[in-house]
């Protein structure tokens, strides 16, 4: 094993492990901590928790007893994976697990670096950029639950976590890795804790990979997994077959959707124009026990259109907002709930391949379909690759809300995008 990642959150987890896969790294993805007795064959283990919005004492308890069993397999480098837009209140969930994992691998610094070029996440001078915006002037100022108002990742770490934080600029990234590393040790010296590193490009990704390839922790987005796993490319047992195991299986399609993403809103809205498409109605959700046999009974209908079948709980930010004053925090959970049912109704019915947006809808749907663990398989769209079920015979596209391009939900099925 090369690397141990945790995540915190299902599609989180399956964005990096995509990431490495497509870098030629043999990857599998659990859910949850994994059983002690469990056999792993792979140079990539991604485990997958559901730590970034619940209380910060159970992040770090899940995220101690991930690192535990990663470090009983001799694990050499530890990876905390979190989104690219830094998903976080102010008193964490990434602050509180970092210093955790720090403490207990008897560290004392690391590094951050969310950046994500491919998909418009880029750092500069220590803030966070979406597209051309800021962080706190991208769509993600409007998030239900992590509501992100700052864009300097220096400031937002420092709030949660115990120590100070640097920036590592991108002035010093271009000059290369030895400069990096130097930097590193100075902000060390400095007495931070943290360091933020600049990244605009995957140039950037690629030295910074080579930099901290030998620290014990390293925390950030998939773009640095990518950068780490180039850094090793001469390590690999067999890259060109490194997503072989994660192929896709079978045909039977369903597309559910529980993100209000931006993107996840523009991509329903290209696929219900020209597929069957059905908005689920929240106060059914959370009163009427039998809906879900209406939803599974619409799918069912459908299945045999020419493309598969949408539900979606996906909203635009003033219905979201409507929803949220109407219901309050149990339409969330009652969403989710009718989704994890309803994939398991259809799971029984023959279905086979599961595409999934949102990352707390994909966790609910992998919990209900009883799946353990993935092995990684070919890219559809960056950070999104098709999985396929250890222990079962699933196929599934677990989308972040933001990542994919508008026809993504057409793309999965061979429609291009």
């Amino acid at each position: 094993m090369l690397i141990g990642v945790i995540a915190d959150d299902f599609t989180g987890a399956t964005d990096i492990a995509g990431f490495l896969v497509a870098e030629g790294v043999r990857t599998i993805q659990t859910i949850g901590v994994p059983p002690a007795d469990m056999a792993v064959d792979a140079e990539a283990v991604v485990i997958s928790l559901k730590s970034r919005s619940c209380p910060a004492s159970e992040a770090v308890a899940d995220s101690l007893a991930a690192l535990e069993w990663l470090q009983a397999r001799d694990c050499p480098l530890i990876f905390q994976k979190y989104c690219s837009t830094f998903d976080s209140t102010a008193a964490g969930n990434i602050g509180p697990v970092a210093d955790a994992l720090l403490d207990a691998l008897g560290a004392d610094f690391t590094v951050l670096c969310p950046a994500l070029p491919v998909n418009g996440r880029t750092v500069h001078n220590g803030e966070l950029f979406v597209g051309d915006v800021p962080l706190a002037e991208s769509g993600m100022r409007y998030h239900p639950v992590n509501p992100m108002t700052d864009s300097h990742l220096a400031r937002l770490m420092a709030a949660q976590a115990r120590g100070s934080c640097g920036v590592v600029t991108g002035e010093v990234v271009d000059r290369g890795p030895d400069a990096v590393r130097e930097a590193l040790e100075a902000q060390r010296a400095a007495g931070h804790r943290y360091a933020v590193l600049d990244a605009r490009t995957d140039a950037h990704l690629d030295t910074l990979g080579q930099a901290v390839a030998d620290m014990p922790l390293v925390t950030g987005g998939s773009g640095l997994g990518a950068g780490l796993a180039r850094a090793w490319r001469t390590r690999l047992a067999d890259p060109a077959r490194a997503s072989d195991a994660g192929a896709p299986v079978g045909t039977e399609t369903v597309v559910i959707a529980g993100s209000c993403s931006t993107m996840t809103n523009c991509q329903v809205a290209a696929y219900a124009a020209e597929a069957p498409a059905l908005a689920v109605d929240v106060s059914r959700c959370l009163s009427d026990p039998d809906y879900v046999d209406v939803l599974a009974a619409w799918v069912l209908e459908n299945r045999a259109a020419p493309w598969a079948p949408l539900v979606y709980a996906t909203r635009a930010p003033q219905a979201l907002d409507e929803i949220q004053r109407t219901f309050g925090p149990a339409a969330s959970a009652a969403i989710e709930a009718t989704f994890a049912a309803l994939a398991a109704k259809l799971a029984a019915a023959g279905f086979t391949r599961f595409v999934v947006a949102g990352g707390e809808t994909s966790g609910a749907v992998v919990q209900a379909l009883g799946v353990s663990a993935f092995h990684i398989g070919p890219t559809i769209a960056p950070g999104v690759p098709w999985v396929r079920a250890v222990n079962k015979p699933y196929a599934m596209a677990l989308k972040s809300g933001n990542f994919g391009q508008e026809r993504f939900f057409f793309a999965c099925q061979g429609g291009g995008s």
